[in-house]
């Protein structure tokens, strides 16, 4: 696997992976994600994979925005048929590295309550349920907002 920035030109390719993993309610259109991708302060990882047969197919992305020494996780999509193999725990890793390299000490996000494989893999990497959204996304549910620390 392969992450490497993403940028705002790919923006159609990233939608397309964000349709893949999130309900129509949920999912980011192209506009939306070259907009950030263009903002001040906005960042996107994207994984390849990098092995044959597929070459450098797109896998995953996830974009964050920095600013004022905190960073905020906006989403993180990995297609359907490539989830369970570590590469939302290296696009979220990434994600904070590159938050901290903004000069941020702290990356907050929300989660689905009900989205246990989100959640497992946001606290497995040390991030801390510090408040709730209630009835935050379109079908009622309440987001969970976590926050991790980037630096001691």
């Amino acid at each position: 696997m392969i992450l490497r920035a993403a940028l705002a030109h790919e923006a159609v390719v990233l939608a397309a992976i964000h349709a893949e993993a999130f309900a129509p309610s949920d999912r980011w259109g192209a506009d939306a994600i070259a907009l950030m991708l263009d903002a001040a302060g906005g960042f996107g990882v994207l994984a390849l994979d990098g092995a044959p047969p597929f070459g450098e197919e797109p896998l995953g992305f996830g974009l964050a925005r920095a600013m004022a020494g905190e960073a905020e996780l906006l989403t993180l999509a990995v297609r359907p048929a490539a989830q369970r193999r570590g590469i939302g725990r290296a696009l979220f890793g990434a994600l904070a590295g590159q938050a901290k390299t903004f000069g941020a000490d702290m990356l907050f996000l929300e989660v689905a309550e009900g989205n246990l494989a989100a959640h497992r893999l946001y606290t497995t990497a040390g991030a801390m349920e510090v408040g709730r959204r209630r009835r935050y996304y379109t079908d009622g549910s309440d987001a969970l907002v976590l926050r991790l620390a980037l630096r001691p």
